[in-house]
């Protein structure tokens, strides 16, 4: 009989399509795990919708519970919308050893612009916060460029969502 444990270490071990250092529970797009008689449902919200790795987590998600075993039942939530509020202590550090800036936790308060446009984020590479948004607009929705004064890298920065 499969356990939750046993589903939660199997989702641990699925890479992100677009940034594979990062698995899906890291990521913190699965939400739910439910385990009843071999079979096993996993809620999960994509990051945004109509992203197009949707399908490739999803069809990783049910073959990772079939080599366990069990008849997998996957449900996408779009009820709820994906934060990067989501992802665990240990994503955002895995974010951060493979050169993406980690996204700095949501603040009511401040407006996404000005988080984007603000020298608060720090360079993955050398701790700097000399750092600029180079283009908003980076290779997925969720990410920006942005450019080290200090050590002249370019790198990542996850928006705050």
């Amino acid at each position: 009989m499969v356990t939750e444990a046993q589903v939660w270490d199997a989702l641990a071990e699925i890479p992100d399509p677009e940034i594979p250092v990062i698995s899906l529970v890291d990521l913190g797009v699965v939400r739910h795990v439910d385990v009843k008689e071999g079979r096993v449902r996993v809620d999960f919200t994509p990051t945004f919708l109509g992203c197009p790795a949707l399908e490739v987590m999803r069809d990783a998600i049910a073959d990772h519970i079939r080599a366990l075993g069990a008849e997998p039942q996957i449900n996408v939530c779009l009820d709820d919308s994906w934060s990067t509020d989501r992802i665990t202590p240990a994503g955002r550090e895995k974010l951060r050893a493979s050169g993406f800036a980690p996204p700095a936790p949501r603040d009511a308060a401040a407006p996404t612009l000005v988080q984007l446009q603000g020298n608060a984020h720090r360079c993955p590479y050398c701790g700097s916060t000399d750092t600029r948004l180079e283009n908003i607009f980076g290779p997925t929705p969720c990410r920006s460029l942005r450019h080290c004064a200090t050590c002249r890298q370019p790198f990542e920065q996850f928006k705050t969502i």
